[in-house]
């Protein structure tokens, strides 16, 4: 990973969700933010990394019986061992979480290995573990059966859906307590810089406006005057 890439993502540490979903709306992108996938637990750190994705399809019962776990070269247990440090594992469940993506032994072994986060469109099962573990884990709900009765894995780092967004490799992630947003790879440094900057002038407004400020002319910023202001501010801060 070059340097470049590293200030990418301390950038997008910095910023939420919120502000990266109206900068993705300015250049066009509106349906970026995964539908229906929460954090398990509020309060941490933001989850940024590179998408890395595993894809389910419906189980069919005599491809997937429990035995299939056995197989060193099941996608799902590849996956959990390939995963690359800082990367996230996105997992399309086909948004049905009636059956676990995952459990905590998995989610543990990405956490061990240094991966950056988990999100899946379904359900985990053992979410009160997971939910304790430092690593950002993001589901519909819990689940307690086995993936195996319902999805079979498929493949492994292709383009994916997960919660109606597509999620292809490389694609750039940033989860916070609000959910997650898909930043296509190619525009991600810039995204990180126009985000750092529209967070800033939040802060701004928001001093502005716990202070008694109106919005008109602030928010947004049509009023000359206060974009002097907010220059002589930012020379300030």
């Amino acid at each position: 990973m070059n340097k470049k890439q590293i200030s990418t993502k301390e950038k997008l540490r910095r910023v939420s969700t919120a502000t990266i979903a109206t900068c993705l709306f300015k250049k066009g992108l509106k349906k970026q933010f995964i539908q229906d996938v929460y954090p398990l637990k509020l309060g941490k750190p933001t989850m940024v990394g590179e998408a890395y994705t595993l894809r389910y399809i419906p189980a069919r019962e005599d491809l997937n019986p429990i035995s299939v776990f056995k197989d060193p070269k099941h996608l799902q247990r590849v996956g959990v061992e390939e995963c690359p440090e800082g990367s996230i594992l996105v997992i399309d469940s086909r948004k049905d979480a009636r059956a676990a993506s995952a459990g905590s032994i998995l989610v543990t072994r990405l956490m061990v290995r240094g991966v950056a986060g988990v999100v899946t469109d379904g359900g985990f099962r053992d979410s009160a573990e997971i939910a304790d573990l430092e690593i950002p884990s993001y589901h519909t709900r819990p689940s307690a059966p086995t993936n195996l009765t319902l999805h079979q894995a498929i493949a492994l780092n292709e383009p994916i859906g997960c919660g109606d967004v597509a999620v292809f490799p490389g694609d750039i992630l940033v989860g916070d307590d609000d959910g997650v947003m898909v930043i296509p790879s190619s525009i991600a440094d810039e995204v990180a810089d126009e985000c750092l900057q529209m967070t800033l002038f939040e802060e701004f407004v928001m001093e502005k406006v716990a202070g008694g400020r109106s919005i008109v002319g602030l928010y947004p910023l049509t009023d000359n005057n206060i974009a002097d202001e907010f220059d002589a501010w930012k020379d300030r801060k």
